[in-house]
């Protein structure tokens, strides 16, 4: 065996390392002059805005079961009044003549207007109150950022029924008032607690 070929293996491998002394000496000084930084590949963040539209099916449900009750419940004080020896002649005339509270009716027809406005009827508080909350959803296709608008606009309503009445309306009138305003609490609370368990 010759000691040349071992000196020789030994400065190739110096050589070798060496270079590669040089070319990481050379890295860093260009990094620190031209100031690359090193940034990891970014991922594109997923789209996860919710998309809200109308809920046009319920909403014409809605309308069509109101009309619907409204033209029952119009029938009904129409015979009332038709008993009272009254002619109704436009929608104001109605209203004052339910506000007065002066007429009479026969058993059936208490019984059927009292059925409507109880706890559990068409008309009742919770139904009712429901009914307007779901409505209001619906239009919005549930859209937290709409709640207040909608909101809103019930109160606004409520004004205008009251200014129809003529003065405050009926204290079922007012219970309703009350769970609707109850119920978009609740649904704002429950938006406002899905948002923050998704951003958490």
């Amino acid at each position: 065996m010759s000691v040349n070929g071992i000196t020789t293996g030994t400065c190739g491998y110096t050589t070798y390392e060496s270079k590669v002394n040089v070319a990481k000496e050379s890295v860093k000084e260009t990094a620190a002059t031209t100031g690359v930084i090193y940034e990891p590949s970014k991922k594109e963040e997923a789209t996860t805005a919710k998309t809200y539209k109308p809920n046009t099916e319920l909403i014409n449900k809605l309308k069509a079961e109101a009309e619907a009750r409204t033209a029952q419940l119009r029938s009904l004080v129409e015979k009332i009044m038709l008993g009272q020896g009254n002619a109704i002649g436009t929608a104001d005339d109605m209203w004052s003549f339910l506000r007065t509270g002066d007429f009479t009716v026969d058993a059936a027809t208490k019984a059927q207007a009292e059925a409507d406005i109880a706890e559990d009827g068409y008309w009742g508080v919770d139904q009712t109150s429901d009914r307007i909350v779901d409505f209001a959803k619906a239009l919005t296709g549930g859209d937290p950022e709409k709640i207040e608008e909608m909101q809103e606009a019930f109160i606004k309503g409520f004004k205008m029924a009251e200014e129809t009445w003529g003065g405050k309306l009926p204290e079922i009138s007012q219970k309703t008032y009350d769970a609707v305003l109850e119920k978009f609490a609740a649904w704002k609370k429950e938006a406002t607690e899905g948002t923050a368990e998704v951003q958490a």
